[in-house]
């Protein structure tokens, strides 16, 4: 195992440097690296991890959901209101749809697996799009109209949204069964994870404020909780349908509502923390990809792929449309809304794992909407930030 995590290491960094050189995420460097290591091309990773992979790309998505809570403030959320709400839900349900219905016209597939494949493809990066939009906030670039806090906010949400989605399309799967009753009680499930998230975060807040400890353990105090939520979801889920990651991100926002010196603090050490996360995250989700689907995929999964994205800008400009926000900012939320990266690869590989037909074709798509959309929306964010927002100025 130590030889697989050497080869890991040094491989993915290198291609990550090379990569940052070219102006390409280096999260594609990291796939491309897990492709070759992985069982499809050299076999060089040990089967130990290959089997502890999943357990390991949900810690990856703690850690940014943790970063996201800690840094979103509730204050720029209602100043933001309608259109982040809009944006929150709008894009990924118009591309659920459309991959759900068009996916099994090109595909072998069941329409219902072309509405798991949806709503894994239809959520937005927060490897890609939250460590840009805190950039900006802190720079001010755009805040004058609150802009990346609007991204930020929408497409969070948007990420627990086609979460729920993806659980329960694959309940029907599982079940062979359309419970209605799981959809009329997902407002009290959403209602009650936020509440149980606030309720751990202010008294883990009255904890810290008594109890002196140093930021690196409150660090660690911070991620057994948000284990124990992850756990508590499965724990209970024959009951009572809970998300554990939504929860997640209220017990962050907890903290920076009521402990905001405190929130920007650990919100560096989560930041240094996430870059071994994310190289796991997408070292492990490439390890895991069959090269051979890959090639049978071809083309129309490439074209599957920009159709959707192309929806969902439509999408979006719809959910901004009566806003004050001008063209130009209008396009650079819609670059901003193109990035997959991270619920692809914490999902992406659960209906192979469960042994659906499909599961292989799914996790395929999966990763070629990252090795698309990523890039495109990085560097677009990256290269017209600058041309297409403005710099809020203090007087």
């Amino acid at each position: 195992m130590l030889l697989s995590i050497g080869l890991i290491l040094l491989i993915s960094l290198s291609l990550n440097a090379i990569f940052i050189k070219l102006k390409i995420p280096g999260l594609i460097a990291f796939i491309i690296a897990g492709i070759v290591l992985g069982p499809s091309v050299l076999n060089l990773i040990d089967p130990n991890i290959i089997i502890i992979s999943a357990d390991l790309r949900e810690i990856a998505l703690i850690v940014i959901l943790l970063r996201v809570g800690l840094t979103l403030d509730l204050n720029d959320l209602k100043k933001v209101g309608r259109p982040a709400i809009l944006l929150s839900f709008i894009p990924a349900t118009v591309e659920i749809l459309f991959i759900g219905f068009v996916s099994p016209l090109i595909f072998d597939i069941s329409l219902i697996e072309g509405f798991i494949l949806g709503s894994i493809v239809a959520a937005v990066s927060p490897a890609v799009v939250v460590p840009r939009m805190i950039g900006y906030i802190e720079k001010k670039l755009g805040t004058n109209k609150q802009i990346p806090q609007l991204i930020l906010a929408g497409s969070s949400i948007d990420d627990i949204y086609c979460i729920v989605m993806f659980t329960i399309f694959l309940g029907i799967y599982q079940t062979n069964t359309f419970n209605a009753l799981s959809i009329v009680l997902l407002p009290v499930s959403i209602i009650t994870s936020l509440i149980l998230g606030i309720l751990i975060g202010l008294v883990l807040v009255k904890v810290f404020k008594k109890i002196h400890m140093r930021d690196t353990v409150k660090v660690l105090v911070v991620f057994g909780l948000a284990f124990f939520l992850m756990v508590f979801e499965d724990l209970i889920v024959d009951y009572f349908t809970i998300s554990g990651l939504l929860a997640v991100i209220a017990l962050a926002g907890t903290i920076l509502k009521t402990y905001p010196i405190l929130a920007k603090r650990l919100t560096v050490k989560f930041s240094k923390i996430w870059v071994a996360a994310e190289l796991m995250l997408f070292v492990l989700v490439g390890a895991v990809v069959e090269v051979s689907v890959l090639k049978t995929a071809g083309l129309l999964a490439v074209a599957l792929v920009f159709a959707s994205l192309s929806v969902r800008m439509i999408a979006v400009i719809l959910s901004v449309s009566k806003t004050n926000l001008n063209s130009k900012e209008k396009l650079f939320t819609c670059i901003s809304y193109l990035p997959k990266a991270t619920v692809q690869a914490a999902i992406g590989a659960i209906p192979l794992a469960l042994g659906m037909p499909a599961g292989s074709l799914i996790l395929t798509i999966s990763v070629l909407s990252i090795f698309i959309s990523a890039p495109l929306g990085a560097i677009g964010m990256d290269r017209l930030n600058k041309k297409l927002l403005t710099t809020e100025t203090t007087v």
